[in-house]
């Protein structure tokens, strides 16, 4: 336990997830910059993004359990030097097949980022300012996805497209500056073993037949939800194979499953509600972009806001109360988005958004706390990789979900409510794996 939190490394993990979450939103503003100037078509550049998605979905379990051998130093030294490297590669590319490929590395450096997070968080931190810590971190990482298409809006107009990967080296040089000066050498890195391999090649087939079933079912519909049972017979082989061993170990933990169900329910529910307020609001409520916009600012201004405070409640409340009052709070705000009126503009959704980014700035901090203090010490790398896993699958699903259940009646108004309602469900279950969570953690002592 340090004898006191390093403000100065918490702030470099914030900075260093803001810098990996800003790059997975601004590409989407420059795809069809990118798309014109390699004369290219849309089924290609698609995996410009999925080229980023499909490592950190694969690569973060491995990851995980090797972060559990390592020092902390030298994997944020790796990671961040990883990311910065090509991210210049990226910006430098010749032609598509390097620019996608410099992606598929960059996904890589960010899983490892991204399940490395959470371990500096903890280590770095006092157990009775945990909560205040990850609550900083975890409201960076939205904060960052918020900036991205803003900021790489602005870079594309007048910088190149090039430059919203240019920006990640003064901002990994300033992560790596206190990564090196603030934080004990620890063990070396280490080479891992051929079952690594194995693993990363079985997550990868798994993670690609769902994410093709989940991106084509969002563009042409539910029957391409067929295609999401291929993904079985991998994850049943990686479930098998000895290198699940520690997430086995760890889900079988005392109060593991429930901050992983929670996180899943939850962040399903959210996404399931962020891509159908703007086809609602354009299609039905006949909004311009910039109103739309507008509008769903309302949620992650909530949710930035919320978030401090909620990182200072658990530390004075526990993380497990202020997280359950958060999944309360996200429950309560979709079942108010489940009635869905025609007639409804952007002052009827503007307070709705508002209450569920409330209860997801609660929930977010917190809940990652209450994960990292009941983790077993020896698996805080499996944790902070897990948790980041069940993160993705959740930002994934919660499109193709709305997508799925708005075209059954025929993409109408109809179909939005089944889907809102399909969320309001997926957010009662987050409280209810709360409740089944059993209490372990107490302010100063929780993880310890």
């Amino acid at each position: 336990m340090p004898q006191r939190t390093d403000w100065l490394v918490i702030a470099a993990t914030g900075i260093a997830v803001f810098m990996a979450q800003v790059d997975t939103t601004a590409v989407n503003i420059a795809l069809p910059t990118v798309e014109n100037e390699f004369g290219i078509g849309t089924s290609l550049t698609q995996w410009i993004v999925l080229g980023y998605v499909l490592p950190m979905i694969a690569l973060s379990l491995p990851s995980g359990r090797w972060l559990d051998g390592v020092g902390q130093r030298n994997a944020l030294l790796f990671a961040v030097s990883g990311f910065v490297l090509t991210s210049m590669a990226v910006g430098l590319a010749p032609s598509i097949g390097w620019l996608i490929a410099a992606r598929v590395l960059q996904g890589a450096f960010a899983a490892v980022l991204f399940a490395l997070i959470p371990v500096l968080t903890t280590v770095a931190s006092r157990p009775d300012q945990r909560g205040r810590a990850m609550g900083i971190v975890m409201t960076l990482g939205p904060l960052g996805g918020v900036s991205g298409p803003v900021l790489g809006g602005l870079l594309v107009e007048h910088a190149g497209w090039q430059w919203i990967f240019y920006l990640n080296v003064p901002v990994g040089l300033i992560v790596i500056a206190i990564g090196l000066t603030r934080l004990p050498s620890g063990s070396a890195l280490r080479v891992p073993g051929r079952g690594f391999l194995v693993e990363i090649a079985l997550l990868a087939m798994t993670a690609i037949a769902l994410m093709l079933s989940l991106t084509f079912t969002a563009e042409y519909g539910p029957g391409w939800l067929t295609l999401a049972p291929l993904a079985l017979p991998f994850a049943l082989l990686w479930y098998r194979h000895p290198s699940s061993g520690a997430v086995r170990e760890l889900l079988r933990a005392p109060g593991m499953r429930g901050p992983h169900l929670v996180l899943l329910t939850e962040m399903t529910a959210v996404m399931t509600i962020a891509f159908l307020v703007p086809f609602h609001l354009q299609r039905t409520a006949g909004a311009t972009p910039a109103e739309v916009g507008l509008t769903m600012l309302a949620f992650p201004l909530a949710t930035m806001t919320f978030g401090l405070i909620g990182g200072a409640l658990a530390d004075r409340y526990t993380p497990r109360r202020v997280t359950g009052a958060g999944a309360v709070l996200v429950t309560l705000g979709v079942l108010l988005m489940v009635p869905l009126a025609q007639t409804w503009g952007m002052a009827d959704l503007i307070w709705r958004l508002a209450v569920i980014g409330v209860g997801a700035g609660l929930l977010a901090g917190p809940n990652q706390t209450m994960a990292m203090n009941n983790s077993p010490r020896h698996l805080l790398g499996t944790t902070g990789a897990s948790t980041s896993l069940v993160r993705q699958i959740g930002i994934a699903f919660g499109p193709a979900l709305a997508t799925t259940l708005w075209a059954l009646p025929g993409y109408t108004v109809t179909g939005m409510r089944l889907a809102i309602g399909m969320a309001a469900v997926l957010a009662a279950l987050s409280v209810l794996a709360l409740i089944r969570t059993p209490q372990l953690d107490t302010p100063g002592h929780g993880g310890d």
